[in-house]
């Protein structure tokens, strides 16, 4: 293993000799290498003297890496880089590496530096070295040498030897030279002609560069006027992001592309998949441009989130100077359509439903649509989703059908329409729960041909590569477990009050399933005693579940919410009349009330915490100790657990002691009963972690895939497993130097296995990638060329049969609606309104009598034509049927089906909990009749 490591370390300086010979001193690090013999390391400085740093540099690398290697050779080495103040030598090493973009600031700032050597060598030397030095630019040694040269040999020394320094020197030195008077020097590099106004530090950037090439070599300077805002160093925003610059394998993989093959891009997170897109986006409009083409780019990203980070991090500040960006998701406020959006923008940044309901527009012949033929790049982010029922599958499988078409056209000796190029971003296209090397393969090769991808590019990062250091935390069960023997004695009081046998565990996932097929059968049955014990039941086993993840206080506080929101809905402000509570519900509202107190009592007792929150605070404590700066995310896996652990943390003084702050954040879909978070609060988390304000983040899976967390240190993740994509995904979050990732168990889960089956179909991931990789093209293409026939067959086939089952849509007057909980006849399906093909309402004044309505805080508002802005619910029984909505001012009472026992023709429908599982077509909601008679109404009131 210590060989294949050396070899390792050869390859790394061998790949960065040329950055490692234009930083070395070679004086200085001499002095600090030990295993170098001292004949050589004289001829080493006998070089330097003689033909110059640059080639004593190289011999001195060659020496470090001669064989056979000392014990710990490399480490030593990068150990004498630092302590010779060549740190910017050691980045490279040290996984420190600049961004691509800012090395190629800093190497046309040296250059600049080497062109106008015969005018700089002219400043006085001695008033600027003492800053220098000062600044951090010199050491001591440096100044001591300088000083020693005189002042002309004192300046070429000086600048040989600040340009070594990391990336920023440009601007220190460019200051230094104005305040020590320098003035005219100063404008020559591109300071600022209004010099007594320049207060601040010039950012670093080189679009000066090209402008003063011009000039240098007779030293003349350039006129003021000339160093427009284009060309010259802003001080408050700095430079424009012009160039991009990409490492090889990024180049490498995005080769294909730049040909105008369709591709996937396989890269690990972190990797600059995103910048790679950005680069091949500029590319394609650029060349057709040149071409006196338009081009017209879509960027497709699965997360609201993602629209934001892409838009403001990526595609605009590289775009901007030639191209209008623009970005559109539901959270966008833009009051223009989005037929219009790509119409006026070369690069639209959108979520893939957005781009889907204008394609479908467009295909049902409706105005403001949007064709495929309008785009000639699509960028799929995430593209390891354009699976079967998947929003990126609808929008490719148009792409598919027009391709296929295009080929009869040919065939007919007629003009093919237009299709984009299609570009695919992934980390891990993940194996479909193959168990096996073939079924592996066609997973990702069906995913290959969704996207119609002539290649899959993927590449070793090589040096570039961050594997963080993997443990596993395993947990011991409770020797007491006082708090969840009660909760036990409760559900076992509740099933033999309601006669039910459970055939499974308590506060197991299969106990889970067994309460909800129970709940919806005895909701079928209208049978209200199980219905609601099932209830309760599902919500004392989510209670067991919390006190083995969170803390017993956070478990009690959710069933105490619990129970005094069911009490809530049976109790009115008004008191106008009594909402029906059975015995069933008094047995168990006094259930809770008679161990309420015994419950909190146990909850506040940490002797009998959980170990898996024991094992959690051990590792937060070990990173922040160990770490100088540590940064970490912590992957759960609800919302209240996440939320839960954050005030866990926050209330701790031992985290509070070592620097810990933390914060969560979760998702912004409001189907769960937790208050969901918003994009712009997300955003603002994010935005504080990758400034530091926070330095712990606690996450659901929505940290998980695609949003650019900035570089962490560790990764926990607490008590959730699901697959290997996700496995990958999270790993990928860990992406600074000495990164861990730890798994820690959690009661119930059984997240060490699952752990282990995801690392098997990582392996075996890879190794398909491999196989498909190495495919003969033709044989590839046969495969790719099948699977999408196949494909467009099954989308037949399941149109065929969605037009049939259209064709059977019942009457709606055959579909009646009644209370999930007390079986109150509701309304029937002529009742019902349908508002954006989304909102199904009843605003029919009979439908008014039955409900009542409550304020929800946690309810969101939307940023569109409607707000929800409260609860309606049974006026009988107290049960939630769904929200009022403002629909244009109008009030709509909206319902959410999974509230009611639906009957069709007198028999229940045994599954409904969505409304696509309902077969009937709702009329559209007529705005201008409902509003025409809300005005009639309010003109009546007022006359009388």
């Amino acid at each position: 293993m210590a060989s294949d490591k050396d070899e390792q370390w050869v390859r790394l300086v061998e790949d960065f000799r040329p950055r490692l010979t234009e930083r070395i001193k070679v004086e200085q690090v001499l002095d600090h290498l030990q295993f170098i013999e001292s004949d050589l390391k004289e001829e080493i400085r006998q070089k330097a003297r003689t033909e110059g740093e640059p080639r004593a540099a190289n011999v001195l690398i060659s020496a470090v890496i001669r064989k056979p290697h000392s014990p710990g050779w490399f480490r030593a080495f990068v150990d004498a880089l630092v302590s010779a103040d060549c740190e910017s030598a050691a980045d490279y090493l040290q996984d420190n590496i600049p961004e691509p973009e800012v090395e190629a600031d800093n190497d046309c700032c040296v250059r600049l530096i080497q062109i106008l050597c015969p005018s700089l060598v002219g400043m006085k030397t001695d008033e600027v070295c003492v800053p220098c030095y000062s600044e951090g630019l010199l050491t001591e040694e440096d100044l001591e040498i300088v000083t020693q040269r005189g002042s002309r040999n004192g300046a070429r020394e000086l600048l040989r030897r600040i340009v070594r320094h990391r990336p920023g020197w440009f601007s220190t030195f460019l200051n230094i030279l104005r305040e020590t008077d320098h003035n005219d020097l100063y404008r020559l590099m591109g300071g600022s002609s209004d010099i007594d106004k320049q207060s601040e530090s010039l950012p670093d950037g080189a679009h000066t560069y090209h402008s003063q090439l011009e000039c240098a070599a007779s030293g003349t300077f350039l006129p003021p006027a000339y160093l427009t805002p284009k060309n010259m160093f802003h001080v408050s925003g700095g430079p424009d992001k012009a160039n991009i610059v990409l490492r090889d394998y990024q180049e490498d993989v995005a080769r294909p592309a730049l040909e105008g093959k369709n591709i996937i891009i396989c890269l690990p997170t972190g990797s600059g998949k995103t910048r790679v897109a950005v680069y091949i986006t500029k590319q394609h409009l650029d060349s057709r441009r040149a071409e006196g083409r338009s081009g017209k780019v879509v960027v497709l990203v699965n997360k609201v989130p993602l629209v934001e980070q892409h838009y403001s991090a990526e595609f605009l500040p590289y775009l901007k100077q030639n191209y209008k960006v623009e970005r559109v998701s539901g959270d966008s406020q833009l009051k223009i359509s989005f037929t219009e959006i790509v119409k006026k923008n070369d690069v639209v940044i959108c979520t893939a439903q957005i781009l889907e309901n204008y394609l479908e527009r467009d295909n049902k012949g409706e105005d403001e649509g949007v064709k495929l033929s309008d785009l000639t790049l699509i960028v799929i982010d995430e593209c390891h989703h354009t699976q079967k029922g998947g929003v990126y599958n609808h929008i490719m499988m148009r792409y598919l059908k027009q391709k296929h078409s295009n080929i009869r056209l040919k065939k007919q000796q007629k003009e093919p329409v237009p299709l984009p190029q299609i570009l695919g971003l992934t980390a891990s296209p993940g194996v479909g729960g193959a168990t096996k090397m073939e079924k592996a393969e066609e997973h990702i090769l069906r995913i290959c041909a969704n996207l119609d991808a002539s290649k899959i590019m993927t590449r070793s990062l090589g040096e570039y590569k961050k594997e963080p250091m993997k443990t596993t935390m395993l947990v011991e069960d409770r020797k007491e477990d006082p708090f969840g023997d009660v909760i036990k004695k409760i559900m076992n009081a509740i099933h033999d009050h309601a006669q039910l046998t459970p055939t499974c565990d308590l506060g197991s996932q299969n106990y889970e399933q067994w309460v909800v097929q129970l709940e919806a059968k005895a909701a079928k049955e209208e049978d209200q005693n199980v219905r609601v014990c099932t209830a309760h039941l599902r919500q004392y086993n989510e209670g067991l579940n919390l006190s083995n993840t969170i803390r017993m206080c956070d478990a009690f506080s959710f069933l105490n919410q619990y129970y005094e929101e069911e009490m809530k809905k049976k109790t009115l402000p008004d008191q106008e009349h009594t909402i029906q509570i059975t015995d069933t519900e008094r047995f168990l509202f006094s259930l809770f009330k008679g161990i309420k107190c015994k419950l909190q009592k146990l909850a506040e007792n940490p002797e009998y915490e959980n170990d898996s929150l024991s094992k959690l605070r051990t590792k937060i404590l070990q990173e922040f100790s160990s770490r100088k700066e540590a940064r970490g995310i912590i992957f759960t896996k609800t919302r209240r657990s996440a939320i839960a652990l954050s005030q866990w943390i926050q209330e701790n003084p031992k985290f509070a002691d070592i620097g810990v702050k933390a914060s969560y954040v979760i998702g912004g879909g409001d189907q769960s009963v937790v208050k969901p978070m918003t994009s712009a609060e997300q955003r603002d988390v994010l935005n504080k972690f990758r400034t530091g304000k926070v330095n712990l983040l606690i996450a659901t899976t929505v940290a998980e895939e695609g949003l650019d967390i900035a570089a962490c240190n560790f990764v926990i993740r607490y008590g959730l497993v699901t697959n290997e994509i996700a496995m990958i995904q999270a790993k990928g979050r860990g992406r600074a130097e000495d990164s861990s990732y730890t798994l820690v168990e959690v009661k119930n889960t059984g997240v060490a296995e699952k752990e282990s089956v995801n690392e098997y179909r990582q392996k075996m991931m890879d190794k398909a990638i491999d196989k498909i990789r190495a495919m003969n093209q033709v044989n590839y293409d046969k495969r790719i060329t099948d699977f999408q026939i196949q494909a467009i067959m099954e989308e037949k086939v399941r149109m065929t049969k969605k037009r049939q089952k259209d064709v059977k849509t019942v009457n709606p007057a055959d579909v009646k609606f009644s209370c999930r909980s007390c079986s109150t006849h509701v309304c029937t399906g002529e009742d019902v309104e349908i508002i954006e093909n989304m909102h199904r309402v009843n605003v029919t004044s009979q439908f008014g009598k039955l409900f009542n309505r409550t304020e929800n805080t946690s309810l969101v508002e939307r940023l569109l034509d409607y707000e929800t802005n409260g609860f309606i619910a049974c006026k009988k029984c107290g049960q939630r049927w769904g929200s009022m909505m403002l629909y244009r001012g109008i009030e709509c009472p909206c319902l959410h089906v999974k509230n009611f026992v639906v009957t069709l023709n007198g028999k229940p429908i045994s599954k409904c909990t969505k409304w696509s599982e309902l077969p009937v077509k709702f009329p559209d909601f007529d705005y201008a009749e409902h509003a025409s008679y809300m005005a009639q109404c309010s003109d009546d009131e007022e006359t009388e």
